[in-house]
């Protein structure tokens, strides 16, 4: 079973460190369950990908993915009306792993956020964020990317 293990900060207005890669993701939920289980659909950078994530975990959740035709993308997006997202992703150099930088768009323009994958729970544990990043948010579910396309920002963000 793949499991999606990371932790997730804040990032404030600073320059970003140097990326190795770039990428625009548009992103859209078919399906949001009060069980935790997401439906969604994303293009990055020109891949498509039907995706099902599931789980209350702090750390970790059930992810699987699997690759759509862009006919099948397109095909599927119009049903994510009002529960979509649109940011670039920078891939950034960290000790021997990389972090994902997401650059919100759009509506949420003005939100940054880092997330770091790990390969167990307790490698995710024992990471010591470097300095530039900013607050931890993994358990805070104002920043859960579902939310935020179907809610946005909301009163409650910083």
């Amino acid at each position: 079973m793949p499991l999606e293990i990371e932790r997730k900060f804040l990032l404030g207005d600073g320059p970003l460190p140097p990326a190795v890669a770039t990428e625009p993701i548009e992103q859209g939920y078919l399906a949001v369950t009060g069980t935790g289980t997401e439906v969604r659909v994303r293009r990055i950078a020109g891949r498509c990908v039907l995706g099902v994530k599931h789980g209350h975990g702090e750390l970790s959740r059930v992810e699987v993915e699997l690759p759509l035709t862009e006919s099948e993308f397109d095909d599927l997006w119009p049903a994510t009306a009002g529960a979509r997202l649109v940011k670039t992703r920078h891939s950034v150099p960290v000790r021997d792993t990389l972090a994902f930088v997401d650059v919100y768009e759009q509506e949420l323009s003005g939100l940054r956020t880092v997330e770091v994958e790990f390969p167990s729970e307790e490698a995710a544990r024992a990471f010591a964020p470097p300095r530039w990043f900013g607050p931890e948010i993994t358990g805070d579910k104002r920043y859960r990317n579902r939310r935020l396309a179907t809610e946005g920002l909301g009163p409650l963000a910083p």
